[in-house]
C-alpha cells in the first residue's frame, strides 16, 4: 500500500490542480480488490464524475497486467470499485479545459468520465493509457484466436 500511495503522491507533486482528497482511502479499497500477482503499471488520481462542481468524488485508477481499476471510498459508509478487463476496454478521449482536463474512457457497457485533472497531467496519462491498450489488447485477440 505504501507503494500506490506513494506513487500517486508523486502525481500530485508533479500536478498539483488535480483536484482529489481522502487517497489514503482509496487506495486501501483498491489493495483490498488486487489479486495476486496483480501488478500495477500506473496509477494517478481523479474525480469520476460528468461535472466539474462536482468535487466529491475522488478515486484512484490504476492500469494493472489484468484489468483497469478505478477504486472509490465513499463519504458515507461504503466504496465503490469498477473493473475493466481489456476486452472491454475500446478507446479513450482527453479533453483539455480552461481549468481542468478530463479523461473520457470508453467501454463496451459505458463511458467512464474522469475529471479535475491538472491539465499538465493529460499528456503523462494519454502516453499510459495508449501503451496499456497497445500493450494489452493484443494478448486478449490472441487468446480469442486461440480459443476458435
Amino acid at each position: 500500500m505504501q507503494d500506490l500511495y506513494q506513487r500517486v503522491s508523486e502525481f500530485m507533486k508533479r500536478y498539483p490542480l488535480t483536484m482529489v482528497f481522502r487517497l489514503s482511502q482509496h487506495i486501501k479499497v483498491l489493495n483490498k480488490h488486487l489479486n495476486e500477482g496483480e501488478e500495477v503499471f500506473y496509477i494517478f488520481p481523479a474525480q469520476k464524475n460528468t461535472s466539474i462542481f462536482d468535487i466529491f468524488s475522488t478515486c484512484v485508477v490504476a492500469l494493472t497486467n489484468k484489468r483497469l481499476l478505478i477504486a472509490q471510498k465513499r463519504v458515507v459508509p461504503g466504496y465503490r470499485l469498477n473493473s475493466i478487463t481489456p476486452d472491454l476496454f475500446n478507446d479513450f478521449q482527453v479533453f483539455r479545459g480552461l481549468i481542468f482536463g478530463k479523461v473520457n474512457i470508453d467501454t463496451v457497457k459505458e463511458v467512464v468520465q474522469l475529471s479535475n485533472l491538472d491539465p499538465r497531467s493529460l499528456t503523462e496519462i494519454e502516453t499510459n493509457l495508449s501503451e496499456y491498450l497497445l500493450k494489452e489488447k493484443p494478448k486478449i485477440l490472441k487468446s480469442y484466436e486461440k480459443n476458435k
